[in-house]
């Protein structure tokens, strides 16, 4: 199984708010530069879980996004269910499948058993199980943002 990189990203911005204290604000910017990801992608990923209702955005000058409900209510594998596009591991998954031994084959009937369980799994936790060591996240967070300047006067 693989999760798109939207779903991976979606999953580190969740788990990044979830380790901040409660209410504080957050940006693009931020995490852009802890996980190296671009903030134009960032952007698109934060929208998105704002519309799913897993963040609220503030909006204004001091404004931010900050996780909209509590770690432990953000289930992992609806996540996943929510920011994966598709979840066709193979052409016959597809409505328009073209593969020829389709109607004779078993494979789909086993990758979808496999799919089945790997979605199960997910489904037992939630971002709070991946933010247990809330201080330690933290702690590395912050040890890899850049050091914001003074300016020189």
């Amino acid at each position: 199984m693989r999760l798109t990189s939207y779903s991976d990203y979606s999953l580190r911005v969740l788990i990044y708010l979830a380790s901040q204290e409660q209410n504080k604000l957050t940006n693009i910017k931020e995490i852009s530069e802890v996980y190296h990801i671009s903030k134009n992608h960032l952007m698109k990923i934060v929208y998105n879980l704002g519309k799913l209702g897993y963040i609220e955005t503030i909006r204004g000058r001091n404004g931010g996004f900050r996780l909209a409900k509590s770690p432990d209510g953000i289930n992992v594998g609806e996540v996943v269910r929510k920011t994966e596009e598709d979840f066709y591991l193979v052409e016959c998954f597809k409505d328009d499948d073209k593969c020829v031994i389709s109607p004779v084959c078993s494979l789909k009937f086993i990758l979808n058993n496999a799919l089945d369980a790997f979605l199960k799994v997910l489904d037992q936790y939630t971002i709070a199980d991946f933010t247990e060591n809330k201080v330690m996240l933290k702690a590395y967070f912050d040890s890899v943002k850049p050091i914001e300047k003074e300016p020189d006067l």
